[in-house]
């Protein structure tokens, strides 16, 4: 079970663990209103953004699975977050399957960078994990993110207010 991000590769973007190094851009992507629009729906003080990029490094030794920075390839640097979780989140179709989750910088949207990235992450979820499948959950309206979800071959399952607002549950099973 990997207690760290593997590094994976892509032909633009590096899946690495995160560092020190990384919290400046962290921080300020999450401070982004165009950013948190459809994840909390409000920029993240820095602390909490700090505590939450903490805490998505410690699901690799609690889980077997977790988060990696997007990095480019060519300077290393976050463009981006994403992987599996377990977050508790209370939404009963999440229980006992990592939900896949993503986030890119604002300046780095309309790219490709989300399936790209999301796809290495599939691919090591279905060559690592004894999962029948992934989910993910996307607010209603986040066109962008339903339009990856599609691509990665994630599917409309039902619908969760667990959040206090409607959350549309998606699935894709093992191998796409």
């Amino acid at each position: 079970m990997p207690t760290i991000a593997p590094v994976v590769e892509t032909d633009r973007l590096r899946l690495r663990p995160g560092r020190l190094a990384d919290k400046d851009r962290h921080i300020a992507m999450w401070a982004d209103a165009r950013v948190t629009r459809f994840i909390g729906g409000e920029p993240r003080a820095p602390d909490v953004s700090w505590g939450k990029f903490l805490s998505a490094a410690g699901l690799w030794p609690v889980m077997g699975f977790g988060y990696w920075v997007f990095a480019d390839r060519a300077s290393d640097a976050l463009i981006g977050m994403g992987g599996l979780s377990y977050f508790g989140r209370g939404i009963a179709e999440l229980e006992g399957v990592p939900e896949a989750g993503w986030a890119f910088d604002a300046d780095h949207w309309g790219a490709g960078y989300a399936t790209e990235a999301m796809t290495a992450v599939l691919g090591w979820a279905d060559a690592h994990l004894d999962v029948s499948d992934v989910r993910c959950i996307i607010d209603h309206g986040h066109a962008a993110s339903e339009r990856v979800a599609a691509k990665l071959g994630f599917r409309h399952i039902g619908d969760s207010d667990a959040l206090g607002h409607v959350t549309a549950i998606y699935s894709r099973p093992r191998g796409g």
